[in-house]
């Protein structure tokens, strides 16, 4: 049996202090003290699964299953770190599944022949430095230049979080991105992710679970408006170069033009800062963020083309100074036509109907897709709601997802000695 109501229980452990960073909800950083208590804590579940543990010079928290026989490793993964003021299920949870699947193996006496995984990846969410998915492109070999070693909010720089992080942890860990790359991974011929679906889909259609066809292109952008403050009372309104008021301009265009697209572009403004923040004084620099997403590289493209031209146009006519600095770009992720096959094939042994989604959000699947073919299993979640502590899952929906998993592995035993 596999044990979805374990998977959430866990997760739900984890929710709260000493594994959040913050008091009264949930924030688990990379690397904090939060993230090492709870790197114990889910060590010793995969312990008690039947998995060796290591941690990786990456800061990864490691599960090995071994098989029958040596060879390429099927990895199955998700995130252990959190947003600030978070849900408990949003990567945890597919690390909780995979500890279930093997678990389930192990009390059965039952080895595939390939090796088994788990791996607890340690910052997708890029909320403690902003190197969103650093830890997983360690694993994939594609960390390429780095040109300046990042800092938190405090000051600390990366390698001497990750410095102190291992000695707390008591393990040897990275001293510069050389060895920060010597995570990647040199066996794996799958990888698998289970996630809530951090969307309604699945709830309006009345399914536990799903299978996502590929994860979304995106680009972001950080967006810099000079104009020039001057005296609210005095300064007359055909005269000023209102910097905010050309940011809220663009952010409409933004809307407007992600609608005229369809299908399935978004663009988000998620921050804004004004200066020099006065109530009697215009404001003079506005800074901003762009994250823009499609189901292809070519729509991500396209529409962040046709925002920034109309954010020049807008700057032009309103005689703002305009500065694009573009943060983060990942390309369109499909997922492996044959795994999809074969997750298909366990879902419908479910009874369950499938359905095939697109994720707009990204996961670390995207990254080992570099490595190895991927393939992700959504989980209902309710009205959709992610990055927030209203964040729930039903235990019904979870033990359908954990049964489709066990399955999914068995079906890549099939393909693999085909």
């Amino acid at each position: 049996m596999v044990g979805g109501i374990r998977a959430v229980e866990r997760c739900d452990a984890l929710g709260h202090a000493p594994y959040s960073d913050m008091a009264g909800g949930l924030h688990r950083g990379y690397l904090t003290p939060a993230y090492a208590a709870s790197q114990q804590s889910v060590a010793s579940w995969m312990a008690e699964a039947g998995m060796t543990v290591r941690i990786d010079v990456a800061g990864n928290l490691v599960g090995r299953y071994e098989g029958t026989a040596s060879g390429p490793a099927l990895i199955i993964g998700s995130h252990l770190d959190s947003v600030r003021d978070a849900g408990r299920y949003d990567g945890p949870l597919g690390i909780m599944l995979g500890i279930e699947c093997v678990a389930a193996l192990h009390a059965a006496g039952r080895r595939p022949s390939f090796p088994i995984e788990v791996y607890a990846f340690g910052d997708e969410e890029g909320s403690r430095f902003p190197l969103a998915m650093l830890a997983s492109r360690a694993v994939a070999g594609t960390l390429g230049d780095i040109a300046h070693e990042p800092v938190d909010a405090q000051g600390v720089s990366f390698f001497q979080a990750l410095r102190d992080y291992g000695a707390r942890a008591g393990v040897p860990v990275a001293a510069s991105f050389g060895e920060y790359a010597a995570a990647r991974h040199e066996g794996a011929f799958a990888y698998f992710e289970a996630h809530i679906e951090q969307g309604p889909a699945l709830e309006t259609a009345g399914l536990p679970v799903g299978n996502v066809t590929a994860i979304a292109a995106q680009k972001r952008y950080a967006i810099q408006l000079t104009g020039r403050a001057g005296h609210a009372g005095t300064t007359a309104m055909g005269l000023r170069r209102d910097a905010l008021a050309a940011a809220a301009e663009m952010m409409l265009a933004t809307e407007a033009l992600a609608l005229s697209a369809g299908g399935e572009h978004v663009a988000t403004v998620g921050t804004i800062a004004a200066a020099p923040g006065a109530a009697n004084v215009i404001p003079g620099v506005v800074r901003f963020t762009l994250d823009v997403r499609a189901a292809t590289d070519a729509g991500c493209a396209g529409l962040a083309a046709a925002l920034l031209d109309r954010f020049d146009a807008i700057a032009a006519q309103r005689g703002i100074k305009l500065a694009v600095d573009l943060l983060h770009e990942l390309p369109a992720s499909p997922s492996d036509p044959a795994l999809m096959g074969l997750l298909d094939q366990a879902i419908g042994a479910e009874g369950v109907p499938i359905r095939r989604l697109m994720s707009g959000a990204g996961h670390d699947a995207m990254i080992l897709s570099a490595l190895c073919p991927t393939a992700m299993l959504f989980i209902r979640c309710a009205e959709g709601i992610s990055h927030n502590p209203a964040e729930r899952v039903a235990v019904s929906d979870v033990e359908v997802a954990a049964r489709v998993m066990l399955r999914f592995i068995e079906n890549l035993e099939g393909l693999r000695n085909a």
